[in-house]
């Protein structure tokens, strides 16, 4: 199982970058898909979490700018960040928990990360 990630890069302070991630592989079902975000000297943290019904979860810093949502049928979530600022600036990571055939447990991936640069 692959997690590409995509739509990172430099924006300026109040704009808007929507990221993308992608599963592809041997895949019967995801459970949790996740963006993570790590900041320069910081550890990585929690931005948004999304479950397979529906059901979504934000880190505070994030509530009321940032949407998580996903399609199913193309393995994908996607991460809509609006009024960005400077300390949104950081790698963004992609984590999926994926069942790979029915009955199997669950097994988390990680995507490569993707650049998001915010400048004030």
């Amino acid at each position: 199982v692959q997690l590409v990630e995509s739509g990172g890069g430099l924006v300026q302070s109040g704009g808007s970058l929507r990221l993308s991630c992608a599963a592809s592989g041997r895949i019967f079902r995801i459970n949790t898909m996740v963006w993570y975000r790590q900041a320069p000297g910081k550890e990585r943290e929690l931005a948004a979490r999304i479950i397979s019904g529906g059901t979504t979860n934000y880190a505070e810093s994030v509530k009321g700018r940032f949407t998580i949502s996903r399609d199913n049928a193309k393995n994908t979530v996607y991460l809509q960040m609006n009024s960005l600022k400077p300390e949104d600036t950081g790698v963004y990571y992609c984590n999926a928990d994926v069942a790979s055939r029915p009955g199997s447990v669950l097994v988390g991936y990680w995507g490569q990360g993707t650049q998001v640069t915010v400048s004030s």
